[in-house]
């Protein structure tokens, strides 16, 4: 009798613990911002409407442009900031942090304020540089737990997940912008904003034909999901769904079966590689 009645006791313990969890879990998924993820290129208008639309802007909300992936941020963010004030009313701000400022908490608490942060386009190493382990990458990780909008594009798309694709070869000195092999161990990641944990993001992907640089990083990482944008074109992802937005197509390649390395020239085989094509309006999930 006394056993069952300890049974019960942990039992019921367990549950309550479950539930809460679980409970944790949900509020969490209700909590979490939205990412929109634009391959590069020209951006329409009416693209970046969407973008005003699914941040969901109250009057007294304000927009944040972070710039620093720019070799000239200044004027990154004047051609960012013309082409929005023509669609919203909302207050546009540079925050262009460098090693100096990411400390500045007045600074960062505003960035984490933001309900719509836009990424700009460059080089994504040079963003990362500036923000990797600091509180900007802090601020911009709570945002988007609360509730924000993180959009980018171009190197502010390749920043969104957390295996994040520098573009440089590792056994090729000069970068290209488009890898003309798939070898194994030639793929140069590191680590990007971790806002999309189980997906590795390419962009400007038709235009530029990189194919193989993704299925590069599908060999070095199977269990991700590779999404490749093309210009002109973004994903909203909410959660684990994804839709596409754009003027072009999304390309999807996941799960690779039977890898294999060669003794040699680090070539690779793959038996079998899942593919799909989405375009404007059209949905998929992830893990």
């Amino acid at each position: 009798m006394k056993n069952q009645l300890l049974f019960r006791l942990s039992f019921n313990r367990f549950m309550i613990t479950l539930l809460l969890f679980i409970s944790c879990l949900l509020q969490a998924q209700t909590l979490k911002g939205k990412l929109f993820i634009i391959g590069g290129g020209d951006r329409s208008d009416d693209l970046m409407k969407q973008v005003l639309s699914v941040a969901e802007l109250s009057k007294k909300d304000y927009i944040v442009v972070l710039p620093m992936s720019s070799e000239e941020p200044d004027s990154s963010f004047i051609f960012i900031k013309t082409q929005m004030v023509k669609l919203t009313s909302n207050p546009i701000v540079m925050l262009n942090f460098n090693k100096e400022t990411a400390q500045n908490k007045v600074l960062t608490d505003s960035l984490q304020k933001a309900k719509l942060i836009f990424i700009s386009g460059g080089d994504q190493v040079r963003f990362m540089n500036i923000v990797q382990n600091t509180p900007i990458k802090t601020a911009i990780q709570k945002a988007y737990e609360n509730g924000s909008t993180i959009s980018g594009t171009s190197a502010g798309a390749a920043v969104m997940s957390e295996k994040m694709i520098t573009g440089n070869q590792k056994l090729q000195k000069e970068y290209s912008g488009t890898f003309d092999n798939i070898r194994y161990d030639n793929l140069e990641t590191s680590e990007g904003l971790g806002l999309l944990k189980t997906a590795v993001i390419d962009q400007h992907f038709l235009k530029r034909n990189r194919y193989n640089r993704l299925i590069s990083a599908l060999v070095e990482f199977p269990i991700l999901t590779g999404i490749g944008i093309d210009e002109a074109t973004a994903i909203i992802v909410r959660n684990n769904q994804i839709e596409v937005a754009g003027d072009s197509e999304v390309i999807v390649v996941r799960n690779p079966k039977g890898i294999l390395k060669a003794k040699k020239n680090n070539l690779i085989s793959i038996e079998s590689l899942q593919m799909s094509i989405y375009n404007a309006g059209q949905k998929f999930n992830i893990k």
